[in-house]
């Protein structure tokens, strides 16, 4: 039998997604809620690094985790393993998450209690990088066997979040990616990008991704 609830998310009927996205991002700061809004590519390592992240923060502050997907649940399964708050949200075909839908999984969760919420958004470097989740920070992955080149072909990604996960740099012995390349270009696109390189697998460079976060839950409730 699941632990956690399974919604399914409809699409905003709001046209001005900019706006709810900014009313969603003053109640999260009115309850003191940060929301970490996960991007990137399936298969790049994004639930992996999310129950790093828990195994290393949950004793620190209440986590609350979303799970988007077009269908299944595996993710949150495998997420409410660990004991924080899980909910598993479908899209019903979408491949994003607009503020609304968002607004939606966050009243399913719960979050008047939670610290840290994250939402792991829909795998893909298109459709998620156009919609304002409303979110406190934006944070994507990138794992080196999908290539150095993927700042060149979906710029708009890169230059909308704030921190960049390079997983898997423990493979980089076995493919071509240069990861000073990368760094240089999304610093053209995005000046005041953090690039954190890491290895989930093996947590390889987390403890800087954990004090990342630590330092914006920290600001996000002092200001």
């Amino acid at each position: 039998m699941n632990t956690f609830k399974v919604m399914e998310i409809k699409r905003s009927v709001f046209e001005d997604n900019d706006k709810q996205a900014e009313l969603l991002r003053k109640d999260l700061k009115k309850n003191k809620t940060f929301l970490l809004n996960l991007m990137s590519s399936p298969g790049s390592g994004k639930t992996t690094t999310v129950l790093r992240t828990i195994e290393a923060l949950k004793d620190e502050m209440s986590i609350g985790v979303m799970e988007a997907d077009i269908d299944s649940d595996v993710d949150a399964d495998a997420v409410s393993k660990t004991g924080v708050k899980v909910i598993q949200l479908h899209t019903g075909g979408m491949c994003h998450l607009d503020a609304d839908m968002t607004k939606q999984g966050l009243e399913g969760l719960g979050c008047e209690e939670i610290d840290f919420a994250i939402l792991e958004n829909v795998g893909n470097l298109v459709c998620p990088a156009e919609f304002d989740t409303g979110a406190s920070k934006n944070a994507m992955i990138l794992s080196v066997p999908e290539g150095d080149d993927k700042p060149l072909k979906y710029p708009l990604m890169f230059s909308i979040v704030d921190v960049l996960l390079v997983n898997k740099i423990d493979t980089m012995g076995f493919f071509e990616f240069d990861l000073e390349a990368v760094t240089e270009r999304v610093k053209k696109l995005n000046p005041n990008i953090k690039v954190i390189p890491i290895s989930a697998k093996n947590a390889q460079g987390m403890q800087e991704w954990f004090d990342w976060i630590r330092t914006q839950v920290t600001e996000w409730n002092d200001k």
